[in-house]
């Protein structure tokens, strides 16, 4: 596909998209996806391992085996951008990543859980799941009602690392298994462990019965699960599709909801920061914005790679039930971009050149950027620079 066909430079991606309500389906059947900007993995010895003193993602070695290990620090997925600690490990065979089932951080802060399209999204990205538990945690300085400095249980968390080594079925099989069978253990975990944390620090949690709950309500059947994960998520899709981003950042204010079905029968419930309609193409655009940068952080745009994995890789895309051909759009904003110049990453080498000149990008900059036009390029999505404006 040509970018430019479809964009021109003098388009300024001015959309003709003015329903404000669009909804978007499509399906993925397989990922197929080639990562360039994976960072280094430190790696460190399981005899040493302590997942609360390691970096967010690295490499673990057990023997002559090795593990790209990453952790999040809430099950919640817009927290502490967790899908750049998954990212940088997709390139290794076997990858793991570890997840608060629940995090409660007492009264008068947020209480999340772990959600199925979460579960199913690492399992699409062939990543095995070790949902773990907070052993640890101390009152906040600054809140009377509030923990922080969480820790997991270390020695569980080995253990499944090692329970993983001697698994030789899929991600898929692994963490479905570990729904069935051991999630409910865990959530008795949990439990347990809050209040003994709510003694410990005299920090007033959430009431017990919202855990109970969700025990409850998820059951033992991963279908219940993907009900129960689905309201939630639906519900959070509807909050944010009145919430925008910085207006400067969205040259539209257009969102659109999308819903992703696998394979596996999961859904997603993803919003889609702009739609741009073009002949019968569709264009999801994921915007990433920076205020005092020339580029969002490394974080930031890592976050929006991992929806460029999922929307390049969409098929039987439909726009409010018309059959559409999609095509996904990284944008990237600030006013520190000169108005009326503009990357693509189509834009051809000497082009590319006069745009870094012109607004003075930095030799690591470039080396970024062109690392990032890379990766575009082999996964068939478009990369978008430009003023914020």
């Amino acid at each position: 596909m040509n970018v430019l066909e479809y964009f021109g430079f003098e388009r300024l991606f001015v959309s003709i998209v003015k329903n404000e309500f669009m909804n978007i389906t499509g399906k993925i059947t397989g990922i197929k996806y080639k990562i360039f900007l994976a960072e280094d993995l430190e790696t460190i010895d399981i005899n040493k391992f302590n997942i609360n003193n390691v970096t967010p993602f690295c490499l673990v070695k057990d023997g002559k085996h090795s593990f790209a290990v990453s952790k999040w620090v809430s099950p919640k997925r817009t927290r502490s951008y967790p899908y750049e600690r998954v990212y940088n490990t997709l390139n290794i065979s076997k990858k793991i990543t570890v997840i608060p089932i629940i995090k409660d951080e007492g009264f008068d802060g947020d209480r999340d859980f772990v959600q199925w399209d979460t579960v199913s999204l690492m399992s699409l990205l062939d990543v095995f799941v070790i949902f773990a538990y907070y052993d640890k945690a101390v009152k906040h300085p600054d809140y009377d009602n509030k923990v922080t400095d969480f820790q997991f249980d270390n020695k569980y968390v080995i253990s499944k690392i090692k329970e993983i080594k001697q698994y030789h079925s899929s991600a898929l099989h692994w963490n479905l298994n570990e729904l069935k069978n051991n999630l409910h253990n865990i959530i008795d975990k949990t439990k347990r462990y809050y209040s003994k944390i709510e003694k410990q620090t005299g920090v007033r949690l959430h009431n017990e019965s919202g855990i109970d709950n969700f025990k409850n309500k998820i059951g033992k059947d991963v279908s219940l699960f993907m009900q129960f994960s689905r309201e939630k998520a639906e519900k959070a899709q509807s909050r944010e599709m009145v919430t925008t981003q910085p207006k400067e950042s969205l040259s539209t204010l257009t969102k659109a909801k999308i819903t992703i079905t696998n394979y596996l029968g999961g859904q997603y419930f993803f919003t889609v920061d702009e739609v741009d309609e073009l002949k019968n193409l569709i264009c999801l655009i994921e915007c990433k914005h920076s205020k005092n940068a020339l580029l969002p952080s490394v974080g930031d745009i890592k976050d929006g790679l991992l929806k460029m994995i999922l929307f390049s890789n969409l098929t039987n895309v439909t726009a409010d039930r018309r059959k559409t051909k999609s095509v996904a759009v990284l944008k990237l904003t600030s006013p520190k971009i000169k108005e009326k110049t503009m990357l693509f990453s189509d834009t051809v080498p000497k082009y590319r050149e006069i745009f870094y000149e012109e607004n003075n990008f930095s030799k690591s900059q470039i080396e970024f950027v062109e690392r990032l036009i890379e990766e575009a390029k082999e996964n068939k999505f478009v990369i978008h620079i430009c003023n914020s404006k």
